[in-house]
This record gives structure tokens, sequence and C-alpha cells, in this order.
């Protein structure tokens, strides 16, 4: 339902923009956001934002990386800037439905991001 893509090989200092693609209306998310996960590492929030409230972002990307979301293409964004080789990961985009009690999770694929010279 999910479809995550825009990585690739970038320069340390380049940008990239990724891409999470929603087969359906992501009006009807309640939070979206990205994740990633180096080699051997867990998978950590990157970034995220609710229907109607501000971004957040984690400490490591403040200030460099962008979330962001056009509800009339379904497509939600992660604009990266001043990449640097620590960024260096497979990028999740994540969607989360609240239904009454229950919450339902979607993940998409990962997308490859190797920041190097």
């Amino acid at each position: 339902q999910l479809q995550a893509f825009g990585g690739g090989l970038v320069q340390p200092g380049g940008s990239l923009r990724l891409s999470c693609a929603a087969s359906g209306n992501i009006f009807n998310f309640n939070r979206m956001g990205w994740y990633r996960q180096a080699p051997g590492q867990q998978r950590d929030l990157v970034a995220f934002m609710t229907s109607g409230g501000s971004p957040n972002y984690a400490d490591s990307v403040k200030g460099r990386f962008t979330i962001s979301r056009d509800n009339a293409k379904n497509t939600m964004y992660l604009q990266m800037n001043s990449l640097k080789p620590e960024d260096t990961a497979v990028y999740y985009c994540h969607a989360q439905r609240w239904v009454a009690t229950q919450t339902y999770d979607y993940w998409g694929q990962g997308t490859q991001v190797t920041v190097s010279s």
C-alpha cells in the first residue's frame, strides 16, 4: 500500500528527495513518517507528521531534512540536504491509522540511501 523510492548514491553535502506513494487516500492516515536502518543497527525514527500537526524530527537530522506531504498526489516526501556519511541507511516510509482503540501500521519497502565520496 506504500511504495518508497528516490534513494541512491550521493556525495557528502549533497541532496536527495525520497517519495512515498500510497495506493489509497493519505487522508486516511493519522500519522506518516520515515524511518531508517543502517547495517547492524535498529530501525530508527527520522521524521514524522500527524494530521494537522507540526513535523517532528530526530535530533540528528534537524535543520537538514524536511518531511512533507501532498494530499492531492497521495504522496509523502523527505527532502534530505547536507547529507552526511552517517545518513547512509535503508529508508522506510510508515503510516498509521487510528480506529477507535486500534492502531494499524503500514510500511513501504525500503529504499537505499548511500552517502559516500
